[in-house]
């Protein structure tokens, strides 16, 4: 069982085939609270320019875009990705503002002071060094920019049998050390769901 679960593990933190694009449509639904929360919390306006890391099938972007007409680009590691979140922002795609790619935070391909937000749920856990991730993402935030993280607190992740091996995991303070680390001088964390999910708020 233990190789089982570090497959679904892995499927979470980089979606394939036909498994990754059931966990992608189980997730958008288990997940809501979290994508309603990023949601709420962006001022989305006109001339923003949104960049939102590990997309999944599209499910955030088709809400953003929803939320305000803007200009979004997305990237996520897995190739297998695209296509689905493709269908699924096709509008937005066709008006020329969503742009979807493959890519590595941890190696951001846009240039410096790009993006008034970035936005992410449930990627950093899988990301190959964190602070460098982070690190990119402060260089291509706008000055006054906002970098809103969805995550799940680690005890209930220590609970998950196939997060073991798999995700890194951080407690609270970790969030703000980090960011601290990486640049951003103003971090809050906000409560989603009784402490189960937060949000974390770097701002520029």
């Amino acid at each position: 069982m233990g190789k089982f679960f570090e497959y679904i593990g892995s499927q979470m933190g980089n979606p394939r085939g036909i498994i990754g694009n059931i966990m992608t449509w189980g997730m958008n639904r288990a997940n809501k609270v979290m994508y309603n929360g990023i949601v709420s919390e962006v001022n989305l306006q006109q001339n923003n320019v949104l960049l939102d890391v590990g997309f999944g099938n599209g499910y955030l972007i088709q809400k953003l875009y929803a939320k305000q007409k803007c200009t979004i680009y997305g990237i996520d590691i897995s190739e297998d990705m695209i296509a689905p979140a493709s269908k699924k922002n096709n509008k937005g795609i066709e008006e020329g503002n969503i742009h979807l790619s493959v890519g590595d935070c941890c190696n951001l391909d846009f240039q410096d002071c790009t993006f008034h937000i970035v936005t992410t749920m449930n990627t950093i856990y899988f990301w190959n060094d964190t602070l460098k991730g982070l690190q990119e993402i402060y260089r291509v935030l706008k000055d006054d920019g906002i970098f809103v993280n969805a995550v799940v607190r680690k005890e209930s992740l220590k609970k998950i049998a196939y997060t073991k091996n798999v995700f890194k995991l951080f407690e609270k303070e970790d969030y703000i050390k980090l960011g601290k680390q990486a640049g951003f001088s103003n971090i809050e964390i906000k409560d989603l769901s009784n402490g189960f999910t937060f949000l974390v708020i770097y701002r520029k």
